[in-house]
Parts: C-alpha cells; sequence; structure tokens
C-alpha cells in the first residue's frame, strides 16, 4: 500500500467511526486515541496549508460530519 491508500483508509475508518458512535474519537480511550491523533495531525497540516490536494476536500467532510455530533453542554 503507497501513503494514499493508507491515508483514505484512516479517513474511512474516522467516517465510519462517526457514523456508528455518533461522536468523535476520545483521547481517554486506548483504542480511539490512534485515530484521534491522525485527527489532529491532519488538522495541523490542513491549517498550516501543507496538507496534499487531493486530500482537502475529503477531510473538510470530515470535519464537517465530526461538527454534526459536537458534544453540547446539557445545561446551556
Amino acid at each position: 500500500m503507497n501513503q494514499d491508500e493508507l491515508w483514505m483508509n484512516k479517513w474511512q475508518e474516522a467516517v465510519d467511526f462517526l457514523e456508528t458512535n455518533h461522536r468523535r474519537p476520545s483521547k481517554f480511550n486506548p483504542e480511539e486515541r490512534d485515530m484521534r491523533n491522525w485527527w489532529k495531525h491532519n488538522k495541523k497540516l490542513l491549517n498550516a496549508g501543507e496538507m496534499k490536494e487531493g486530500r482537502v476536500e475529503l477531510f473538510n467532510q470530515l470535519l464537517a460530519l465530526g461538527e454534526k455530533y459536537r458534544h453540547v453542554n446539557q445545561y446551556d
């Protein structure tokens, strides 16, 4: 597998996780920690403008899906 295929596998894994669990990956759960680190690393690349062209649109879709399932404080 090349780097693009690995990135697409991680992206699909993150999308499946969001649609299944209706939340973003947790830093406290060891099984989800790698996915959260991947998410944060790619967000840093996006903000720095260093992400590859083909990945920008897909990652923006992932961020939009993550915002859909963002935690809302029940007391506000």
